[in-house]
């Protein structure tokens, strides 16, 4: 009951975001300008999950502004989340990267700091790795392995989501991960 109760949350507020969206393109600055304060507190928590720095209201700040220059883009039937998120990760992986630059250049304090400072940047490396193989990938297939396997969210959820049959999720993440193995193997 309680999953059914967060799904229909998330449903209805990707079905506001996205009216609200299409209002603002259509000329409508109250509509934007609501989306846009929605918006930023669905990416703040996003971000919050992702990154542990006082450097989050900045990335939102970023992320905000590339949502804005990019909104020419957003196709209308998509889901709005998938969009946003992943302008969302290309602005995180760009901070990761500016980040790991500037360590790169201190001295750490101790071994036990480069010991970690090697392993956040093996995770860093891992998850810029994996975006790359993902984009590589059909929506059909994306999508599902991003809302399923990656963010944990149910089957029936990534269906609503992403306007995809149940089954059509389940083939999706099955042949997904089966492309981005041969991707990996490079054999594609």
């Amino acid at each position: 009951m309680e999953r059914t109760t967060h799904h229909e949350a998330l449903r209805a507020r990707e079905i506001r975001l996205q009216a609200l969206l299409l209002r603002g393109l259509e000329g409508d600055e109250a509509s934007y300008r609501q989306f846009l304060t929605l918006l930023g507190a669905h990416l703040r928590s996003f971000l919050r999950r992702r990154l542990h720095s006082e450097d989050i209201e900045d990335l939102l700040q970023e992320a905000l502004l590339a949502v804005h220059n990019a909104r020419h883009t957003y196709r209308a039937d998509q889901p709005l989340t998938a969009w946003v998120q992943a302008i969302a990760r290309y602005k995180l992986m760009d901070y990761f990267r500016a980040h790991a630059r500037s360590e790169a250049l201190n001295d750490p304090l101790d071994d036990d700091v480069m010991l970690l400072a090697g392993e956040d940047h093996q995770a860093d490396q891992a998850q810029r790795d994996l975006t790359r193989l993902l984009e590589q990938l059909p929506d059909k297939q994306r999508l599902p392995i991003l809302y399923v396997k990656l963010q944990g969210l149910s089957v029936s959820e990534t269906a609503t989501l992403t306007g995809l049959s149940v089954s059509a999720v389940k083939v999706g993440v099955h042949r997904g991960l089966k492309a981005l193995a041969a991707l990996i193997r490079g054999s594609r």
